[in-house]
């Protein structure tokens, strides 16, 4: 049975150790491989994709060339640029693939904003991770006024607002594309976070969590399935320990205590399963979202692989 599916990417899906612009494309080129077997399956597919290194990197590019002549983009900006460069080579490697599967389907990337409200209080307190991993020492040779912490053991990174988002302004004509039979690639990087003033729309310094808006963009087009995909086959009981444990199928309500009890790292799991719930309550509890790895997604029908959420 045919379903619309919104596929959140996680970093592992685009970002290799090599940041190249040719690695990228490479690690995506075999992205678009495994979601090849869901098109054919006759599914309708909505893609995000994050954009956490790579809208980092880009503010380090912008800082260092910032000059009088050549001033540096906010990061709204940049957050556009990465969703249009990130959509483009993910386009350009899905109608590819598309082709050689045999496959007529046409593929499109839409810029995305999203709505967030200025009062957020997230503007107040980054939590968000972006840019590369920074050793201790490397950190603590940082002259700037930028805020940095300590992300899952892989080291120290600079964080930013992450304000919820509201509504994705573009959603109802993401909906009209996917009924037109086009894989729509939307609300890369979380979105453009914008806000509304007094009917006037502009941007903010801010990166939204991809798995927050995709969760937004599932609601809105109505969406039959929510899959976040990141580097593991499940969401874990004490992750990294001794005796970690995997979540399989679970209840909101279950997996609501485990929060409470600080099972889920703030900068990595914890937005996704937090996501997950949001998508499940949003749909009247009638469907379910799935966590798992990349390396599953074709097989998410045929097996009981990955963590889902009831």
């Amino acid at each position: 049975m045919k379903k619309r599916i919104v596929i959140a990417l996680g970093g592992n899906a685009i970002l290799t150790k090599d940041p190249s612009a040719k690695a990228q494309q490479l690690a995506l080129r075999s992205t678009a491989k495994k979601l090849v077997p869901l098109i054919e399956q006759g599914h309708e597919l909505i893609i995000s994709h994050g954009n956490g290194p790579q809208v980092g990197n880009l503010l380090l590019q912008q800082s260092a060339a910032d000059s009088k002549e050549n001033p540096a983009l906010p990061l709204d900006t940049c957050v556009a640029m990465t969703q249009g460069s990130i959509g483009y080579w993910l386009q350009l490697v899905l109608r590819e693939t598309l082709k050689e599967a045999g496959i007529n389907k046409e593929v499109i990337t839409l810029l995305t904003q999203v709505i967030v409200s200025k009062d957020d209080p997230a503007f107040s307190h980054p939590t968000k991770p972006v840019g590369p991993f920074l050793s201790e020492e490397e950190k603590n040779r940082k002259n700037d006024q930028d805020i940095y912490i300590e992300d899952s053991g892989r080291g120290w990174r600079k964080v930013v607002p992450s304000p919820k988002p509201i509504s994705v302004t573009e959603a109802p004509l993401i909906e009209k594309l996917v009924e037109m039979g086009a894989i729509t690639i939307a609300a890369g990087g979380g979105g453009i976070p914008v806000v509304e003033d007094n009917g006037e729309v502009s941007g903010v310094e801010a990166v939204i969590d991809k798995d927050f808006a995709s969760e937004k963009l599932a609601e809105q087009i109505k969406a039959d399935l929510l899959i976040i995909l990141t580097a593991v086959d499940h969401a874990y009981l004490d992750y990294n320990q001794p005796n970690q444990k995997q979540i399989k199928t679970i209840s909101v309500e279950e997996l609501k205590q485990h929060i409470d009890k600080g099972h889920f790292a703030s900068g990595s799991m914890l937005p996704k399963v937090e996501a997950a719930i949001r998508f499940v309550e949003h749909s009247n509890r009638t469907k379910q979202a799935i966590i798992t790895s990349l390396d599953n997604v074709a097989n998410i029908f045929t097996t009981d692989i990955g963590t889902r959420i009831y």
